[in-house]
């Protein structure tokens, strides 16, 4: 009986190869996009997974109670775990690590014996304590994890760094020179060398070097054991198995109070603080500012939403072509129930039907992701495989699609097994009400959905734009950023300057420790004359020339800039953005030039003269509002980045003269930059893969909705053929006959459009809030979308339409 079966149903399939087609191609494409959009979930939530202590690894973060500018951050003193270490038996061990924050890529050089100097720029360094690899899994080919930074002075490599600087030779025990902004100009000796693990973690490290002996161990060394201030470390717990970590969290308010109480008193704020699991970081930190960025649950459930409905999209395609076919089936339903076929046998035949034809959609979909796969990598940014050793994701894709073809079948299956043969038998059969209803609600769901997806597109590219051409504030384009990681480079810094002014290329020069765009952690509390740090505001801090904001074109509101023709400028003058004026209360940015602020720290008071205010302007990227920012002086020329502002000319040009001036003044380093506009871009790598993704599921989707509607389309003009003979033989126009073709189904796509607009509203509505500028979603998206709607859809109908008006009415009423 089942072979019988299988039989009938490859005829079926043979027989009706348009429609066969039409199902299979919809079905492998809704499968194809929700196998590629379930590896991308399945990483996004197995960050951190394979490491063998994830269940009793916790971070600690803090909540930062009175610092309007940073909430809930997973960092913390560098004192914090030890002393928690000290304090809580639960706790078996304890390891920091902080990231080489003042800069975004790291010198490294390597001199070998007789040979030239090798230097590499590499990013995605970090500075960490020698029990982190053993608390973290790591593969190791070289050297032991257990003692690999236990000395000072130890650097552990990645396999390709490794073989980028020593090529085949072993790495340990060779000696590197690591040029860090962060921790400064020391040698290393390499202690350990790992084979990445092909698995996701929230700390992407490609080298680690070791706490003792930079200078990082100089600023722990100065902080003692303060844990009110420093807060830049990423502190971890290997926490004893079977502890209750929400036992342990509900004595840390006690453990702040008795261990920082004085000195969160002595600065003015609060903290909390509190543990987060290893497997939640990625996901439920509620930080922007981990180890790593973190990921979007939203935008996890966006995808989730394009991967459901695209697969119902397919799924309603198969079930209104196989209701629509019905009155071609009714003969053969009719007898076989006359020859003694139960209702059950049929529903499993047509079920059998369905299930086939979703089991050759799905090997399809298998071909298809495979082949898909590299291009979906680089469209999200993963590195994804669909490998047969997870052989349980190729199961669960088979589970997958077999639930598809009993979905899709078992409204078909249960409404053919239901005729009564009698009356099919008689010719009476038509298709029931309740029948083409459902046809006409699924096409509107179907559309529904497309018409979101279209409006998100829309939104979301229209964001995307604003973000690229927002007004930040200062200059972006035509600046080239140059980083100054070793010492020499920092020495050289004045000459370089001099030299490139000469250049009548060259518009301005300037230099400072951050830029707009990149992370910076510098800030402290500052308080007005008659105050106290209670009362103080947290200001961001950054250390300029005289000519960085100049270069910058960063204007001035009142008072002046910094210059060189006010020699007498010192590190007690500060300048300031609107912003911060108005945080500290000053009544207007005039009224505070000339006035003192004061900052307290580790026993000591500083003061600064306020000699300049600026205008607001975007130094972190536009998720974030603008919040106080300050500039100082930076009077010792040590300085992490050159900005370099290139007059309007040949780009390549410039870049090669001014390489050719670093190499005169610095022939070992090599000459590396990079362009303010694209740097601060990437700030929205996140946003612009999302929008791709959308972009092109949506157009996917909208393709499935036009395979069903084409179907439709063709299965009612042949319904209607000896209609159209008859209106064309009484005197019909070839456009009338089209509108009536076309108006039932446009009909359908605007209640569609009317039902989507306000869902498609309220979804980017709170998409958008997560941005703290952003645009306006107008009344001209919805009549663009409608627009777009109406006409794909009266592109899809036409086709079928005006083959049937054209059509020799001879032929159609021959058997009449």
């Amino acid at each position: 009986m089942l072979k019988n079966y299988f039989k009938i149903a490859w005829r079926n399939l043979m027989k009706n190869k348009v429609f066969s087609f039409i199902n299979v191609l919809g079905l492998c494409t809704g499968l194809v996009c929700c196998m590629l959009i379930t590896l991308y979930i399945l990483n996004e939530t197995s960050y951190d997974r394979y490491q063998k202590n994830a269940d009793n690894i916790y971070q600690v973060g803090t909540d930062f109670i009175g610092l309007g500018n940073f909430k809930k951050q997973p960092n913390t003193p560098a004192a914090m775990g030890e002393i928690m270490k000290s304090v809580f038996p639960q706790i078996q061990q304890t390891t920091r690590m902080v990231r080489l924050f003042a800069e975004d890529k790291t010198l490294l050089q390597y001199t070998p014996q007789n040979g030239a100097v090798k230097s590499f720029y590499e990013t995605k360094g970090y500075v960490a304590d020698s029990t982190f690899f053993r608390i973290f899994t790591y593969h190791f080919i070289e050297g032991n994890p257990a003692t690999a930074l236990t000395n000072p002075n130890s650097v552990v490599l990645d396999e390709e760094i490794a073989k980028k600087i020593f090529g085949n030779q072993p790495a340990l025990n060779k000696v590197i020179h690591i040029s860090s902004s962060t921790n400064g100009d020391h040698d290393y000796q390499v202690t350990g060398v790992f084979r990445p693990i092909n698995k996701p973690s929230h700390i992407d490290g490609r080298f680690f070097m070791s706490t003792m002996g930079g200078n990082i161990a100089s600023m722990i060394k100065n902080a003692g054991t303060n844990l009110a201030n420093n807060n830049m470390y990423y502190t971890y717990l290997l926490l004893a198995p079977g502890t209750d970590p929400k036992k342990l969290e509900a004595q840390f308010p006690a453990f702040v109070d008795k261990y920082a109480g004085k000195d969160l008193k002595a600065v003015g704020f609060q903290k909390a603080q509190y543990l987060i699991p290893l497997k939640d970081i990625h996901l439920h930190s509620g930080s922007d500012n981990d180890v790593t960025p973190s990921g979007s649950v939203t935008y996890l459930y966006i995808l989730a939403s394009i991967a459901l409905f695209t697969l119902l999209i397919a799924c309603i395609n198969f079930m209104n072509l196989a209701t629509a076919r019905s009155s071609r089936r009714s003969s053969e339903v009719g007898i076989r129930k006359v020859l003694g076929a139960e209702k059950k046998f049929l529903i499993a035949q047509f079920l059998g039907e369905s299930v086939l034809m979703s089991l050759i959609a799905f090997v399809f979909a298998i071909i298809f992701t495979k082949l898909l796969i590299p291009a979906f990598n680089h469209l999200s940014g993963k590195n994804l495989s669909l490998s047969f050793e997870n052989i349980w994701i190729v199961v669960v894709f088979l589970l997958l699609s077999i639930l598809t073809g009993l979905l899709a079948g078992s409204y078909p299956a249960f409404y053919l097994s239901s005729f009564n043969p009698a009356k099919v038998l008689k010719g009476k059969f038509s298709n029931s009400l309740a029948a083409v209803s459902l046809r006409k609600g699924l096409v509107i769901f179907q559309f529904v959905i497309s018409v979101v997806l279209i409006v998100a597109s829309v939104v979301i590219a229209q964001q995307m734009n604003y973000l690229r051409s927002a007004d930040l504030g200062f200059a972006q384009e035509r600046q080239i950023v140059i980083p100054l990681r070793s010492e020499n480079a920092k020495k050289i810094y004045t000459a370089f300057k001099d030299e490139l002014l000469k250049q009548s290329t060259v518009a301005n020069v300037g230099a400072s420790m951050f830029y707009p765009g990149i992370t910076n952690f510098a800030d402290n509390i500052l308080y007005k004359e008659g105050e106290s740090m209670q009362q103080g505001k947290d200001i961001r801090m950054n250390y300029v020339d005289t000519r960085f904001l100049q270069t910058l074109k960063i204007e001035p509101v009142a008072g002046r800039l910094f210059s060189d023709d006010f020699p007498s400028d010192t590190a007690q003058a500060i300048i300031l953005n609107e912003k911060g004026i108005k945080e500290l209360g000053f009544a207007s940015p005039q009224q505070s030039i000339g006035k003192k602020l004061y900052f307290d720290f580790q026993g000591k008071n500083y003061n600064y003269h306020i000699v300049g205010v600026v205008k607001d302007f975007h130094y972190e990227d536009l998720h974030l509002p603008i919040t106080p920012y300050a500039f100082q002086l930076s009077l010792d020329p040590q300085y992490n980045y050159m900005i370099v502002h290139a007059k309007a000319g040949n780009m390549n040009n410039i870049l090669t003269s001014i390489k050719n001036s670093w190499h005169n003044l610095n022939p070992s380093e090599p000459f590396e930059y990079s362009f303010l506009d694209k740097d601060f871009q990437k700030n929205y790598d996140a946003e612009n893969r999302l929008s791709a993704i959308v972009g092109y599921f949506t157009a996917i989707a909208i393709l499935i909705s036009c395979l069903g509607l084409f179907g439709l389309a063709t299965f009612s003009a042949e319904q209607r053929i000896k209609e159209i003979g008859v209106r064309k033989t009484l005197g019909a126009s070839v456009s009338s006959i089209v509108a009536l073709l076309s108006k039932d189904f446009l009909k359908l796509v605007g209640i569609a459009v009317l039902i989507a607009s306000p869902l498609a509203w309220l979804a980017m509505h709170k998409w958008l809030q997560s941005f703290a500028y952003r645009i306006h979603i107008s009344w001209s998206v919805f009549v663009i979308t409608t627009l777009a709607a109406l006409l794909i859809a009266l592109i899809t109908i036409s086709f079928q339409a005006i083959k049937a008006a054209l059509a020799n009415p001879v032929d159609s009423l021959r058997s009449e």
